[in-house]
C-alpha cells in the first residue's frame, strides 16, 4: 500500500509542479475529500481520516501536530512547511495517503477504492493502478 501511495503523492506533486513540501503531501487526502464526502457523508469522511491520522501517527511522530478539522479538512500543516525536512514531509504523506487507502481498502474493498482514485486522478497511469507493485 506504501508503494501505491508513495506513487499517488508524487502523481499528485507532479500536476501541482511544485516541489514536496509537507502541504504538496496532504494534497492527495485533500482531493479525496469531496469524493469521500459523497461516498460516507462528511462525519464519516472526518472518522477515517482521523482514524487514517491515527495510525500514520505512530509511524511518523510529527503527525501528532496535525488535526483534522469538523469540515475533514488537514489544519495545522502549513506552519510544518518550514520546521518539516522535505524528505521527512513526503514521508508523512505517503504514510497518511498509505493509512488511508488502506482503511478504505478494509471497508469498502480494493475495486471499489481503485475505482474512488480512479475518478479523482483520472490521468494516473492505468499500469499503476495496482496495489501490489
Amino acid at each position: 500500500m506504501r508503494n501505491f501511495a508513495a506513487r499517488l503523492v508524487a502523481h499528485e506533486a507532479a500536476l501541482q509542479s511544485v516541489d514536496s513540501g509537507v502541504s504538496t503531501a496532504f494534497a492527495v487526502s485533500a482531493k479525496m475529500r469531496a469524493h469521500l464526502t459523497t461516498l460516507m457523508g462528511n462525519g464519516g469522511h472526518r472518522a477515517l481520516l482521523m482514524r487514517a491520522l491515527a495510525l500514520a501517527s505512530a509511524e511518523v511522530s510529527w503527525l501528532c501536530l496535525i488535526e483534522v478539522a469538523i469540515d475533514g479538512t488537514l489544519q495545522g500543516t502549513a506552519p510544518l512547511d518550514e520546521s518539516v525536512a522535505p524528505d521527512d514531509a513526503l514521508m508523512g504523506g505517503v504514510v497518511l495517503v498509505a493509512q488511508l487507502l488502506g482503511l478504505l481498502v478494509a471497508f469498502i474493498g480494493e475495486r471499489l477504492t481503485l475505482h474512488l482514485v480512479r475518478e479523482v486522478w483520472p490521468k494516473f497511469p492505468a499500469r499503476d493502478l495496482n496495489f501490489k507493485i
